[in-house]
């Protein structure tokens, strides 16, 4: 295995601050390299595009059934947590391996040396056009070296290293799916009570980016606003009245969600 350029910093779990990076602070970049990518789907294709336009040769995304190249000096395995163990066994016992879980740890790989790297950032269906850049990424490594290799990895993509160990991966993971998988779904829900108004869902695109921008730089309780956080009862009970008439299939979810914003408006005044 090659070896990189120079140390850089890795963020851990208990790092006090995390703050967004910049292109600039990234000075650690690996050594070009041989690259296997396994698994033909967004966040394999997307990889083997961005990285080889960091100048590294890539053999794939390779498919199912398909053997990834046998000297290669890292291989990624980009496939669904249940069959990263199965690949991963696969391979010669000393092949350098990495693979992409969030959910999981080191324990997928099967006793091989490497990495597990996982981009905390959404991936579109174009692999043009999807971008690693100023996203963290959750890594961990077998040893020391390999640490170095996900670091060095990172940087090509621009990316900041956030190392999370086995213990917690499960724990972070679940944070990314509310962040990301379950907005959506949040977002799907007003979109379909705003139809029932008549109101096309880009006309809440302005205020959900605005809302999740708020919430980014000043956090939960500060971005909080709407008429559960002024205690205006009345109007809750109104909008819960035309929902119940209007979508009935979404009133349970209003209603965790309305508990859940209660309990977040009292955090806020609690901090007042």
């Amino acid at each position: 295995m090659r070896e990189l350029d120079r140390d850089q910093p890795t963020y851990t779990a208990s790092a006090p601050t995390l703050a967004s990076p910049s292109v600039g602070e990234h000075t650690l970049r690996s050594e070009r390299l041989d690259l296997g990518i396994v698994g033909a789907g967004r966040l394999g294709t997307a990889l083997a595009v961005a990285l080889e336009k960091q100048g590294h040769r890539i053999s794939g995304p390779h498919g199912r059934g398909e053997q990834p190249p046998i000297d290669a000096d890292l291989i990624f395995i980009c496939v669904s947590d249940d069959e990263i163990a199965d690949v991963a066994s696969a391979l010669p016992s000393d092949q350098v391996v990495a693979h992409c879980s969030g959910a999981r740890g080191l324990e997928l790989l099967m006793g091989r040396p490497g990495f597990c790297l996982h981009p905390l950032m959404t991936v579109t269906s174009d692999a043009e056009a999807a971008t690693f850049r100023g996203a963290f990424a959750a890594i961990d490594a077998s040893s020391a070296e390999h640490l170095r290799l996900a670091e060095g990895i990172c940087a090509d993509l621009q990316m900041t290293p956030l190392r999370i160990d086995s213990d917690d991966r499960a724990t972070y993971h679940a944070a990314a799916t509310v962040a990301s998988n379950f907005l959506v779904t949040i977002e799907a829900a007003a979109e379909q009570i705003a139809a029932a108004a008549g109101v096309p869902r880009e006309a809440l695109v302005p205020l959900a980016q605005a809302t999740l921008n708020n919430w980014a730089a000043n956090g939960p309780e500060n971005a909080l606003t709407g008429p559960i956080a002024r205690g205006d009862t009345g109007t809750v009970a109104a909008q819960r009245a035309a929902i119940a008439e209007a979508t009935p299939d979404l009133l349970p979810l209003f209603d965790a969600l309305c508990e859940a914003t209660a309990q977040l408006a009292t955090a806020k005044g609690a901090k007042a």
